[in-house]
């Protein structure tokens, strides 16, 4: 049986904005420190991470707005200052005196004899590293023209951006731009990791991620509660030897459930996807249109068109979807799996067209131990809202997707949500290259195959996300992103789980 292994470290557990700001002053205290000495813990940190990751430059860019997230931006000002560096400090408006802590680190920065200078887009031309210090987590509403101007022309140069915090004008719980979003090189979080930060066009606005906690981790750990963890491969022990006298029988029946006419290489890479994750014996459902495809070149496959009925019977697990279709012959398949699995309360993988059929049926069947697999447009088919509503806010769709439905849903996309009606987890391996045709197959017929060998829902479906990421990224750092497809993901998935 796999284990987990979740780290309590800090650097796994996600905290909304709005829990940073209200602990962070009582954390630092408990900690024997003020709120000025986490900022110049912050700067200090942002400064580090621009020495390690940009060496060589000697000119920084630093563009500042008027809160907190400026103040820690005349702190990484003063420190490359310091050290030799040439620095430009641009604010949004020049002449403003800023207030409290933000304005103690302007009033160090000016006493340093550094200047404060109206914002130039030539000035990004002669930088070798921007500082963005604009916006930090505390706006909520569209952005202002001067901001956004200024993160147009951060967007349209070559210069690597590092963002203070969060990057200026996205939402730091949803992800969702705030109308202009700057696109950074690498973003230096603190305190804890906003979930804006992981998911969605948020995790392609961040770059790379840094967590820094300033020193104040364990105290702030006391204090909030986190809304969701990160998972990695490192959390999984994997599924451990099997048992010298266990057989076939042993690993599970899996049923797999798809490919109409015309559509048989995704159940064929969904059912093989299966083998592969460790089922013991993989049966295929198709079209009479599709047998020699699905079967072709994969003996160990058994494939059959006919008696559906026998089929669920025979299977402990079933995973449905994969290029199923929509029409008379999809609806019946459809109808007959979903009342098997349902009176018989068998384990399901609900994928691709049986998700369309389950949002026009939504209120005739409910499973206990089940996995829906939606891409943010079939959650929002399964939601009745649009993509946008659902790319805008992850984290809150897949809550409603995997309530609405009693199951557990896995909303895809960069940084995969798994919900389970009570807690979310998000996947941190990925990369674009797995945006290819079939591999949602791949993936689902892996979480067919955990069930399959005994796995609770739960366990299955987040432990298969992160294998199938991983693999994915394995795969990318053998070959690179372009040219991957979903096939290439089985002898990666194949190491993974026997490690």
């Amino acid at each position: 049986m796999l284990d987990t292994q979740l780290s309590s470290s800090l650097s796994y557990k996600l905290f909304r904005a709005d829990q940073v700001r209200e602990n962070e002053a009582k954390a630092a205290e408990k900690s024997g420190c003020d709120m000025f000495t986490l900022m110049q813990r912050a700067g200090d940190a942002v400064y580090q991470q621009c020495q390690e990751r940009f060496a060589n430059s000697d000119v920084f860019l630093v563009v500042a707005g008027q809160g907190n997230n400026a103040g820690d931006g005349y702190i990484t000002a003063l420190h490359a200052k310091q050290n030799g560096k040439r620095v430009i400090l641009c604010a949004v408006e020049p002449e403003r005196k800023l207030e409290g802590d933000a304005g103690k680190a302007q009033q160090h920065w000016l006493d340093a004899g550094g200047k404060v200078e109206a914002f130039d887009p030539t000035f990004i031309e002669s930088a070798d590293v921007v500082i963005d210090a604009l916006l930090g987590t505390g706006i909520t509403s569209h952005i202002r023209n001067e901001f956004a101007d200024i993160i147009d022309a951060l967007n349209g140069a070559q210069t690597p951006v590092v963002s203070i915090d969060v990057p200026s004008g996205l939402d730091a719980n949803t992800g969702q731009s705030l109308g202009r979003c700057v696109q950074a090189t690498l973003t230096v979080t603190f305190v804890g990791i906003k979930p804006g930060l992981v998911t969605g066009a948020g995790k392609q606005s961040c770059g790379q991620l840094i967590y820094a906690d300033l020193g104040i981790g364990k105290a702030f750990q006391s204090l909030a509660r986190p809304c969701a963890t990160l998972l990695n491969i490192d959390h999984f022990k994997g599924m451990g030897p099997r048992d010298v006298h266990s057989h076939k029988g042993t690993y599970g029946r899996l049923l797999c459930i798809g490919g109409n006419k015309g559509t048989a290489g995704a159940i064929r890479l969904a059912s093989e996807a299966a083998l592969r994750s460790g089922a013991g014996m993989v049966r295929v459902y198709t079209h009479e249109a599709s047998i020699i495809q699905v079967s072709a070149g994969r003996p160990e496959l058994m494939v059959t068109d006919s008696d559906l009925a026998a089929a669920l019977e025979w299977a402990t697990c079933i995973v449905i979807g994969p290029g199923l279709g929509q029409d008379a012959w999809a609806e019946a398949t459809f109808a007959a799996t979903m009342k098997h699995c349902q009176s018989e309360n068998k384990p399901v993988v609900i994928d691709a067209d049986a998700l369309n059929l389950l949002c026009q049926q939504s209120t005739a069947f409910t499973i206990n131990e089940s996995i829906l697999t939606p891409h943010a447009g079939e959650a929002a088919r399964l939601l009745g809202v649009s993509v946008d509503d659902v790319e805008s806010d992850r984290f809150n769709y897949a809550r409603q997707c995997s309530q609405r439905y009693h199951a557990v849903c896995v909303l895809k996309g960069a940084g995969t949500l798994i919900d389970n009606e009570e807690r979310t987890w998000v996947c941190r391996h990925g990369n674009p290259g797995m945006a290819t045709a079939g591999s949602g197959d791949v993936l689902s017929g892996i979480l067919g195959a955990l069930m399959a060998q005994g796995l609770p829902v739960d366990l299955a479906a987040k432990y298969g996300v992160v294998l199938h990421a991983k693999a994915g990224d394995d795969i990318a750092q053998l070959y690179g992103q372009r040219g991957m497809i979903a096939s290439d993901l089985f002898d990666a998935v194949r190491a993974l789980i026997n490690h």
